[in-house]
């Protein structure tokens, strides 16, 4: 794609089926897929615009390690069940008075601590992908002049580190909005500079900076050829 006009397309549309797709059941991944695909569609095709591999390249390292958090999430899991016993485990719930507390914790003490830990290394590992998606979407403002990047990327990471008392999901909710709102706010064409570029011309003799049309140093007064 060669302008801006079709990373818009691209991009809010991809947040939006990632945001729909949450809430559809059965078609619901699949669709989240769809969208992944197009944002990355439109996060590469501005970072080539750009001329700034960084956006890509973090927008990438930002999807790994989600990934990897939602993986660590459930490893760790799958060893705290073969840790306690297994399906073995399930099976001796049956004879046991969960309502005893000494029982209770002897019990389930050990899964619930295997949950805490896999929540805790999940909820590390989405800051630090929060981190990187920040780091895509400010540059992306700074690119394209839409502001509402830069919010969004400060929005996801707030609502990563508040994630561990739950209200960082209703946070991160509002990010995926302000998300399909700025890749609709894009331009077609990436801004240009309106301001000219400073002189570099240099005096030869005090090595000072001088306007481009002198013909003497307004400091040393060297003529100047």
């Amino acid at each position: 794609m060669g302008d801006l006009g079709n990373v818009k397309t691209f991009g809010g549309v991809g947040a939006l089926f990632l945001l729909i797709g949450t809430f559809i059941p059965y078609v619901g991944p699949i669709i989240s897929i769809i969208g992944l695909i197009f944002v990355f569609i439109a996060v590469k095709s501005i970072s080539e615009l750009a001329k700034d591999h960084d956006i890509f390249s973090n927008y990438l390292y930002h999807f790994i390690f989600s990934i990897i958090s939602i993986v660590a999430i459930f490893v760790i899991i799958l060893i705290g069940f073969g840790a306690i016993g297994g399906f073995s485990w399930i099976t001796s719930l049956q004879d046991i008075n969960i309502t005893d507390f000494s029982t209770f914790w002897d019990y389930f003490g050990g899964i619930i601590g295997y949950a805490i830990l896999a929540l805790f290394v999940g909820w590390i590992l989405g800051i630090i992908a929060a981190i990187y998606l920040r780091r895509s979407y400010n540059s992306i403002a700074k690119h394209t002049k839409v502001g509402l990047f830069r919010t969004t990327g400060t929005v996801y990471f707030v609502g990563a580190i508040t994630t561990i008392i739950l209200i960082g999901f209703v946070i991160l909710f509002i990010g995926r909005i302000i998300e399909i709102i700025a890749y609709f706010s894009l331009p077609d064409k990436l801004p240009t500079g309106d301001k000219k570029e400073k002189s570099e011309r240099k005096c030869p003799n005090c090595d000072r900076e001088i306007p481009e049309d002198a013909i003497s140093c307004p400091y040393c007064s060297k003529k100047l050829t």
